[in-house]
């Protein structure tokens, strides 16, 4: 299995390619291309069949791959003219038991309706999914004025690469075989965690369907693993897209929220104790010489916020800690901005090697603050406890034992507050449920099994991802979600 750290011994192979001399016309070689595979007044093009997608960042333990939901039924259709497509795919558990993070467990079905059409504001991520595609590649190969050929070798197999410039200053480049038909697309994206990451999609077994050569396996990577893997078994080529928005408030796409920006509204909890909202939740800390924060999530922006707010609330003493309950990108994407401030990471003893492994990588896509300070980082590991005191304020760090969702999850409890801190272990409804719910999740089991072998005295959870505006959740409602409630 190829691994996250190094983004994968398929990556280096086609990135160690042979030239040779007599470089070829990029423009020729489209057009043939695009006669070979019938692209030639290809507008609409529709695709279905199964396999599965995978939740990059959500991994069980830094040596894992990202965690694998089944895609019982995919159905792709994407207007070329237009620049839109449309994801409709019917998912449902892959990883039995659940493991790792991605919104697992999913019960039963989970119908998924992604609209994405293009306008000025597409972010580049958004359009690599149409130009990381054959027939998208040669689209916006042509339209480039930058775009250029040469001849390689990989594992001894001759290709012709043509490569333009993206968006993001990083080149696209295609690898075709002597059948003209692209077997690879390849680039990098700024990852808050990963640096430069490799984007990659490999297309095999190509077939004809009415006049149009399509491959039947499709696979996407980021960060060393899949994170798409498709057999098609069904082509429709130039159908009646009519692609419309998505109707109603759903969430929409794959992803999570996004960090919110502005100044970040807080709360007091106890004394030199004070939760910040805005975003997935903090929780800043006043010692005697200096603050600790509990989890730099999401973003480089939300970390920002979160130094500003702990540095208001607490004026006149540095941030010395910053804790990462665990290693998921949602939960550790601002970590580096907390470097930078010269913070040390309080994380679990299995993740310290993988930090050091990744932040090493490259940042010259989206130069962060740790990358334009070159600050190195600095680590405390833990295993089962750690405490910070200063005689007077104490927090005391535990790991969750028996996590499914993160072997490395740390979960934090104030005992003056009595309050405990946690990360998708438990994410409550936004409003007070009134019955247990139909299907019990595990990990909310776990973090109750949890807070009663370590006896901790629990009058209020702080779940970090959703932390509903503050809402006082209380520990009756954990025994609620597990049917343990009175």
């Amino acid at each position: 299995m190829v691994g996250r750290i190094g983004f994968g011994v398929m990556a280096a192979a086609f990135s160690a390619w042979a030239a040779t001399s007599g470089q070829p016309d990029a423009k020729a070689v489209l057009s043939n291309v695009s006669k070979a595979m019938g692209a030639d007044g290809l507008k609409t093009i529709q695709y279905s069949g199964s396999g599965a997608d995978f939740s990059l960042g959500q991994a069980f333990s830094p040596t894992s791959p990202w965690p694998r939901f089944n895609d019982k039924t995919y159905t792709r259709t994407i207007d070329f003219e237009k620049q839109a497509w449309q994801v409709q795919r019917v998912r449902t558990q892959g990883e039995n038991p659940p493991h790792g993070g991605g919104g697992q467990p999913l019960v039963g079905e989970q119908n998924q309706n992604q609209v994405v059409i293009f306008n000025d504001n597409t972010p580049w991520t958004q359009r690599l999914g149409l130009i990381l595609l054959p027939w998208g590649f040669l689209r916006a190969a042509n339209a480039a004025g930058d775009t250029t050929a040469r001849s390689a070798k990989v594992n001894g197999k001759k290709f012709t690469v043509v490569s333009f410039l993206g968006q993001n200053k990083a080149p696209v480049s295609a690898f075709i075989d002597d059948q003209n038909m692209i077997e690879r697309v390849e680039t990098k994206i700024d990852n808050p965690v990963l640096g430069d990451m490799p984007y990659e999609a490999l297309y095999s077994d190509y077939k004809e369907f009415s006049g149009v050569k399509f491959p039947t396996r499709m696979v996407e990577r980021q960060g060393g693993y899949p994170i798409l893997d498709l057999t098609i078994t069904g082509v429709k080529p130039n159908v009646e897209a009519n692609i419309q928005p998505p109707q109603g408030r759903g969430r929409g796409g794959f992803g999570g929220p996004n960090a919110a920006s502005g100044e970040a509204p807080t709360e007091k909890l106890g004394e030199g104790a004070y939760l910040i909202l805005g975003g997935y939740a903090a929780v800043a800390m006043e010692f005697k010489d200096y603050i600790a924060v509990i989890e730099g999530p999401q973003s480089e922006q939300r970390a920002l916020a979160i130094i500003a707010a702990a540095k208001k609330l607490i004026p006149n003493k540095p941030i010395k800690y910053v804790v990462n309950t665990h290693d998921h990108f949602d939960h550790n994407s601002g970590l580096r901005t907390f470097v930078a401030e010269g913070a040390t990471v309080i994380t679990h003893q299995m993740n310290k090697p993988y930090y050091e492994k990744v932040w090493a990588n490259p940042h010259t896509l989206n130069p962060d603050k740790m990358a334009e300070s070159k600050a190195k980082p600095k680590f405390e590991t833990m295993t089962e406890k750690k405490v910070l005191t200063d005689g007077s304020q104490t927090l005391e760090l535990y790991r969750v034992d028996g996590s499914t969702h993160n072997d490395g999850m740390i979960m934090a409890y104030l005992p003056k507050e009595k309050i405990l801190v946690e990360a998708d272990e438990f994410n409550p409804p936004a409003r007070v449920a009134t019955a247990p719910p139909k299907d019990i999740n595990p990990y909310n089991v776990n973090l109750e099994a949890n807070i009663e072998r370590l006896k901790l005295d629990v009058d209020r959870i702080i779940p970090i991802h959703y932390p509903n505006d503050g809402r006082k959740v209380s520990k009756a409602e954990l025994l609620m979600a597990i049917g343990k409630a009175n």
